[in-house]
């Protein structure tokens, strides 16, 4: 029988199976291990939303999780880590550079993190629909595990032509 993890506060059964081994059924998950693959970063975050399953409508109505389905998971752990790595705060308007230069001057650096930091933001370049996603504090990411046989919900951010892909999937999914 289908398991249909759903999104909701962590509960998760094991199951024995042929041979003695084990399966961890998640029949709820709130959280999961997300990797941003240009950054090369990973960070565990709370699952926030099920945006879009290419099988069924129904699977996004009840809210259920499934290996690749699009997903809207936390920023904010990903904000905070760009922060550290470049000194840049990322989803914030570009208004006020005097306010923004008072506020990193509040948080006492060594000067050289300081440079160290400067000349990493000078090589990084963000993916434009990347940036406009922190704005908002939620990004849209895949489920690359399966929940109902390993009891985890792990994935990736959804960046480049994957990314497009799914806002133009979203946004007839709106029009309809």
């Amino acid at each position: 029988p289908a398991t249909l993890c759903k999104l909701g506060a962590k509960r998760v059964r094991s199951v024995r199976c042929r041979g003695g081994n084990m399966k961890y059924r998640a029949l709820r998950l709130d959280s999961g291990n997300y990797a941003w693959g240009s950054e090369n970063v990973t960070k565990k975050v709370r699952i926030l939303d099920v945006v879009y399953n290419a099988s069924s409508n129904e699977l996004v109505r009840t809210k259920t999780l499934l290996k690749n389905t699009i997903i809207q998971i936390d920023a904010q752990p990903y904000k905070q880590w760009y922060l550290k790595k470049f000194g840049v705060e990322l989803g914030k308007k570009k208004k006020g550079d005097k306010k923004e230069e008072a506020a990193e001057e509040a948080e006492k650096m060594s000067r050289h993190v300081v440079f160290k930091q400067k000349a990493r933001a000078s090589k990084q370049k963000l993916d434009p629909a990347v940036e406009e996603q922190f704005q908002s504090g939620r990004l849209l990411a895949c489920i690359a595990s399966r929940p109902g046989q390993c009891g985890r919900c792990d994935g990736y951010i959804l960046e480049g032509e994957e990314l497009a892909f799914y806002k133009r999937k979203l946004e007839r999914k709106k029009k309809a």
